[in-house]
């Protein structure tokens, strides 16, 4: 038993493919397992074809990796998709949005406080 967990690791691949759905998916990969190697085994499981891998970033728990990182035992292996909205973009439109008495600093005012304050 203790030569077979020496020979396999568990990694956790996870993989949103849209806002506000995660898929985690837990594989026993060999030791020394590459990120790229991982990501073949998880990749049909969500329908990710081989020209979309290679357009993926990848990370382990939440930094950055290259494709050639070496997996560790009980490592997290993140895929991320590009972002489709600029998040500063998002911020500035949501506020518009809202307006500015209802939003952030502004949402509450002392009486007679200054705007922002």
């Amino acid at each position: 038993m203790a030569t077979e967990s020496a020979a396999s690791i568990a990694i956790t691949v996870v993989f949103s493919a849209a806002s506000r759905s995660v898929h985690e998916t837990v594989l026993n990969v060999p030791n020394g397992c590459l990120a790229a190697d991982a990501l073949v085994l998880a990749a049909p499981q969500w329908g990710i074809n081989a020209t979309q891998l290679q357009a993926l970033d990848l990370g382990v728990w939440g930094k950055r990796v290259p494709a050639q990182h070496v997996l560790r035992d009980g490592d997290r292996l993140e895929i991320y998709r590009a972002l489709t909205v600029d998040p500063k973009v998002a911020r500035r439109e949501r506020f518009v949005r809202q307006g500015a008495k209802s939003a952030g600093l502004f949402a509450t005012r002392r009486a007679g406080g200054k705007a922002g304050y």
